[in-house]
């Protein structure tokens, strides 16, 4: 069973920068695809951007390519989101999400991943 703990979140004007981290434990973290996840008020949980196992792709929402940047740190077993240029219409939920799918298309359901942390915050101000 893997645990996933986010950090990261907060309030942020927007324009602004914020650094997601998910840490991984109860299993190697090189063994899944990770994915972040959002959700805002009232709104489906959506995805924002995953990379893969093995091969390392990336794939993003056509919102945020440009802005976002996942990466992986399979030695510290933790995965980041780098969110900059961040607009009023980030603000939500940011879920971490393991898979044991390779993924091809750019756009990732939730149910495709396993496991789930339980979320973080952010906030973007106008």
């Amino acid at each position: 069973q893997v645990q996933l703990v986010e950090s990261g979140g907060g309030l942020v004007q927007a324009g602004g920068s914020l650094r997601l981290s998910c840490a991984a434990s109860g299993g190697t973290l090189g063994s899944y695809s990770m994915g972040w996840f959002r959700q805002a008020p009232g709104k489906e949980r959506e995805f924002v951007a995953v990379i893969n196992k093995y091969d390392g792709n990336t794939y993003y929402r056509d919102s945020v390519k440009g802005r976002f940047t996942i990466s992986r740190d399979n030695a510290k077993n933790t995965v980041n989101l780098e969110m900059n240029s961040l607009k009023p219409e980030d603000t939500a939920v940011y879920y971490c999400a393991a898979s044991l799918l390779v993924f091809r298309a750019p756009m990732i359901h939730a149910g495709s991943m396993t496991y789930w942390g339980k979320g973080t915050l952010v906030t973007v101000s106008s």
